[in-house]
């Protein structure tokens, strides 16, 4: 089947987002400030709508899309982390752990976005997923270099 490429790599960041997603709701339930409560739970429903995205896009090639995230160690550890900031750390090691957490998803979908195998339309729709992670990412680190300057 011509399609099992972008599907695979599809799956890849629905998995992705979807721990992305998952470690923003888990974050904002343990989070303080509520201006953090507010911006991760922002954060969560931009990936679930991306997840979206991507899982529509494994129909429409046939696949069946993946549906839940991963216990993958490298991004669970990201969110422990965050978590374990947000409980013994202050704003700024909150903020650090999240940039760490958006620098890992954006990596995912640049390294996608690179991907020549991938049919022109799948490229599209992961272009558009992009454009979430990317802005989420912008938005915490000019977050931790306000911080920092603080």
């Amino acid at each position: 089947m011509g399609n099992d490429h972008d599907i695979t790599v599809l799956n890849t960041l629905i998995t992705t987002t979807i721990d992305s997603a998952n470690g923003f709701e888990r974050s904002m339930e343990d989070a303080d400030a509520a201006r953090f409560k507010q911006m991760f739970g922002e954060f969560a429903q931009e990936r679930r709508q991306a997840v979206g995205q991507l899982q529509e896009r494994v129909r429409t090639l046939g696949g069946t899309p993946n549906d839940d995230g991963s216990l993958k160690a490298d991004l669970h550890r990201r969110w422990v982390d965050l978590r374990d900031a947000i409980s013994g750390g202050g704003d700024k090691e909150v903020i650090a752990e999240v940039e760490r957490g958006e620098d890992y998803i954006k990596g995912k979908y640049e390294t996608a976005l690179q991907d020549n195998q991938l049919s022109p339309e799948t490229l599209a729709v992961i272009r558009d997923a992009y454009q979430s992670v990317r802005a989420g990412h912008d938005r915490a680190s000019a977050l931790k270099h306000g911080m920092a300057a603080a």
